[in-house]
């Protein structure tokens, strides 16, 4: 292939003609006596402004009409300076009060996004492609990783599985590891985030677990959480690791998540009263914070695998009422899952009310819940034969278009819905609109789109019809960016390869 491309790239440069030095041969004669015109320099420009402005002085009156401008400002009063100051003081306050609830509510500011969204083509903010036969598309494939940098971010999973009770039983039963090595690695970057601070010196348990942490094998992870418990019996970071790797069921799990709740609020409160001492207290409390915050989560996560879906969503609403800043932990996916469970579909309606906005970060959930509860009002009764006699209704249309909005943001999903390619178990960590986050929302969520009769269905016929009608739906981007070009290298280093990971029974999770 390399030998190939290269052979051709050299046959067509000694087909094409010399290049014009300052011109770009692939541009037409329009593109070619703007870069011309432009290359003039601005100072010719000017001095014709200005002789066409001395020109035209006696047509326009310029003369009269600028010595109107000065009687009129010579009337002026310092009474209407005032008021002008007190007007636009007031407008501008008005416009800051607005700026500031609309990036509370949205986080994103609304003057930015209509300025980006809206003016910024009109002023020719957008640079324009220009398709010869033949030319390559390095262009549009640079515009698009330039937009979508963000896009290609490893996020944590909000779903993920308990190392010890569920993803090491797997290794167990069939000698196999459903984690990476570089999903793991980025998992012990996040606890050394999460779970440690620059005052862990001052406390040696807190010093062990800070080694603890780094270590790779996970024997030595846990015999040094048990040193730090032989140090301080409240050591709430030594529990959260035995709950995570040594715990071989949930139950297990559980109750040393109770054990570290307990320990971890007791210094969640000392922090608490100290956190205005220094700036060491500040970063601890931080430290603490997020403690209590993740094992609060796991024993939500506890309860909604033991089958007490009310507390677990119970604990999750107090947990956001709580601690409001930390959204970017996605608890509110957990939320929707667990509510989704309970076929509390109004209550989900009232989640996606929050999150579901244009201008927060995306994800599988949000958008393919939000198409699931759409599609629930019409798939009972959907027919493809009949649909097409009839033309679609005003909610199926909106059905289709919610699925329209959830294929493009991750194509990958309806694959592993319809049960065209095989569920593995989720990894640790997910890139947005990549293969890894269709893995981690379809291994919780299809039996939500099976227990709502007709649901696959209507995905299926919607599914292929938007490949069907946009040639290259994935380019295009018609509600978000263009799908990102990086994910799949991505995803290689998150999933395991397909010939060493078996598709995972309910049986091997069985508690």
């Amino acid at each position: 292939m390399a030998d190939g491309g290269g052979s051709g790239e050299a046959a067509a440069a000694r087909a094409s003609p010399a290049p014009v030095p300052g011109l770009n041969p692939m541009l037409g004669w329009r593109e070619r006596l703007r870069a011309g015109l432009a290359g003039t320099g601005a100072s010719v420009w000017f001095v014709a402004g200005l002789g066409l402005l001395y020109a035209l002085r006696i047509p326009l009156r310029l003369c009269e009409n600028l010595a109107a401008v000065t009687v009129f400002l010579n009337s002026l009063t310092p009474k209407f300076y005032v008021a002008l100051t007190g007007t636009s003081s007031l407008i501008s306050g008005l416009i800051f009060v607005f700026e500031w609830w609309y990036f509370h509510k949205h986080g994103t500011s609304f003057i930015e996004q209509v300025s980006v969204s809206h003016l910024q083509p009109l002023m020719g903010g957008t640079e324009s492609s220009i398709s010869e036969p033949g030319s390559p598309s390095r262009n549009r494939e640079s515009e698009t990783s330039r937009q979508n940098l963000s896009e290609c971010k490893v996020w944590r999973n909000p779903l993920n599985l308990f190392r010890g009770a569920e993803y090491r039983r797997y290794t167990w039963v069939t000698g196999k590891e459903p984690l990476t090595y570089c999903d793991m690695n980025l998992s012990a970057q996040d606890h050394q985030t999460f779970f440690t601070c620059d005052t862990d010196f001052l406390r040696p348990s807190d010093t062990v677990m800070q080694k603890a942490w780094r270590e790779r094998n996970p024997p030595a992870r846990i015999k040094a959480a048990y040193q730090a418990l032989e140090l301080n019996n409240d050591c709430a970071t030594a529990y959260v690791l035995l709950a995570e790797e040594e715990a071989t069921t949930i139950v297990d799990a559980e109750k040393l998540f109770k054990q570290a709740l307990k320990a971890g609020e007791t210094i969640y409160r000392q922090s608490q009263q100290c956190q205005h001492q220094s700036p060491q207290h500040e970063a601890q409390l931080r430290r603490d914070t997020n403690v209590l915050v993740y094992i609060k989560r796991r024993l939500a996560m506890c309860a909604r695998k033991l089958g007490r879906i009310r507390e677990a969503v119970k604990i999750m609403r107090d947990l956001m009422k709580e601690f409001p800043p930390l959204t970017m932990l996605n608890i509110h996916e957990n939320l929707l899952e667990s509510l989704l469970e309970l076929q509390a579909y109004a209550d989900v309606q009232a989640v996606l009310a929050k999150y579901d906005d244009i201008s927060l970060p995306k994800s599988a959930a949000i958008c393919y819940t939000a198409a699931l509860l759409k599609t629930r009002t019409v798939s009972e009764k959907f027919s493809p034969e009949t649909a097409s006699r009839r033309g679609l209704s005003t909610a199926e249309i909106n059905a289709v278009e919610a699925i329209h909005r959830a294929v493009e943001f991750n194509p990958h999903v309806p694959k592993y819905l319809l049960e065209m390619k095989s569920l593995i178990l989720p990894p640790e960590h997910i890139l947005k609109r990549g293969d890894s986050e269709a893995i981690a929302y379809a291994f919780f969520h299809l039996q939500h789109w099976k227990r709502i009769e007709g649901a696959l269905n209507l995905l299926q016929c919607t599914w292929e019809g938007t490949f069907r009608m946009i040639p290259h739906p994935l380019e295009k981007g018609h509600l978000f960016y263009p799908y990102p070009s990086c994910t799949e290298m991505a995803d290689r280093e998150l999933l395991p390869s397909a010939g060493t990971l078996a598709p995972p029974t309910l049986g091997i999770l069985r508690l």
